[in-house]
């Protein structure tokens, strides 16, 4: 493993650095902003900045409106973005799930909207999970039933991002209940703004309602919107989940553990032998991500796909969070409980403690990225599954 830069990237990381001086706003006192309104507002509209002058998709292929180059000088840039008070977060979904799906799977006319995302003109959600559809995908009920040249589509979805603020979904949704779980589903390009559907925002318990839960009655898709095969869903699906993992795993928190340290000085804990000893453990976990981010970029710039260190990310950030956060509260004590929305340790440590959970199960739970890396990475047999080869319309619900 090589963790430093080539000449060639050293040159690409100080014009970006010199670049996002210019043009970034400034790290600030580590706030969070819980408008969520606004954030995905200034996320659009630092897209755009991005765009405008030659930021935007850096490892793109130059035929989807990006720059061509290799996914190291990408990561660069996202490392030194991370230096300053701007976020991409609220496009996630966008950048980092639908474009490279559409880029792999979708049609000429489906492509259109790559550019569109790469402008900052679209927000997108995912209409994926389900109220009894969530680590089991693939079980999912939300039926398409073709007529005429649309697909007219009745169901529920969950835990859907940022739904209420979005102008396009992907929807998985099955279109034959007569083959096993994992055939029979059918990947979507739905706009949110077609009748029928409604978005209802689920109220967290950090206060925000980052998450909705999503009906649709005779939602009308039209034929075109199908992004690979009917019946052919679940492939296309996995390109979004793999980009998914991806994406948390390398997402930013708000915070890290030189804050942490800080706030056990200012609680007056620093000499506490736990409470050090949960500093030293975090400081670390944080030691190991960046080890592990430090493969996955010695992989890119050497022109590689990354190995099991991508399947291992997701996780180990996951449990960086809870544990982390769980050692704030422990710091913080009784003051633990409470928010404040002005700078210091209430305006940081509450909210992270309780955002936690969106960490540990979006994109698949903890357990579920064991068994992922379980199989994928250690080549271990699969867990018997009782319903392999049996029709869903067969299954128990």
């Amino acid at each position: 493993m090589d963790i430093g830069d080539t000449p060639e990237e050293a040159a690409f990381r100080a014009e970006a650095r010199a670049w996002l001086l210019e043009h970034a706003t400034p790290a600030g006192d580590h706030g969070e902003n819980h408008d969520l309104a606004d954030h995905v507002e200034k996320a659009l509209a630092w897209q755009r900045v991005l765009h405008d002058n030659g930021w935007a998709g850096i490892s793109w292929p130059e035929a989807f409106g990006g720059r061509g180059m290799r996914p190291i000088f990408q990561a660069i840039f996202n490392e030194e973005m991370a230096t300053v008070d701007e976020t991409l977060g609220p496009l996630t979904v966008a950048l980092g799930m639908v474009a490279p799906t559409l880029m792999r799977h979708g049609s000429p006319e489906q492509q259109q909207h790559i550019g569109a995302m790469l402008r900052g003109e679209q927000l997108w959600c995912q209409l994926f999970s389900e109220p009894n559809a969530g680590s089991d995908l693939a079980v999912l009920s939300t039926r398409a039933e073709l007529d005429g040249d649309e697909w007219v589509v009745n169901g529920q979805k969950v835990w859907t991002s940022l739904g209420q603020f979005a102008q396009w979904g992907i929807l998985l949704a099955r279109t034959d209940p007569d083959v096993p779980k994992h055939q029979g589903i059918t990947y979507f390009l739905v706009d949110m703004a077609s009748p029928g559907i409604e978005v209802r925002p689920l109220v967290q318990m950090t206060g925000t309602a980052h998450f909705n839960e999503t009906f649709l009655t005779d939602v009308r898709i039209p034929k075109e919107n199908v992004v690979g095969e009917v019946g052919d869903g679940w492939s296309v699906a996995r390109t979004t989940l793999t980009s998914e993992r991806s994406s948390i795993a390398g997402g930013k928190t708000g915070w890290n553990v030189d804050l942490l340290i800080e706030a056990a000085h200012i609680k007056g804990v620093a000499d506490d032998p736990v409470v050090r000893q949960g500093l030293a453990r975090a400081h670390t976990q944080a030691t190991n991500l960046r080890t592990l981010g430090y493969r996955i970029r010695s992989a890119l710039s050497m022109g590689t796909t990354p190995g099991r260190e991508m399947l291992i990310m997701k996780l180990a950030y996951a449990r960086h969070w809870m544990e982390t956060t769980d050692l704030a509260m422990q710091i913080l004590g009784a003051e633990g409980m409470l928010a404040a929305d002005d700078e210091g340790l209430r305006a940081i440590w509450p909210f992270a403690f309780l955002n936690q959970y969106a960490v540990r199960l979006g994109g698949g739970t903890d357990e579920v990225q064991q068994n992922i890396m379980a199989e994928l990475g250690l080549g271990l047999p699969r867990e018997p599954s009782a319903d392999r080869g049996v029709p869903w319309k067969d299954l128990p619900r």
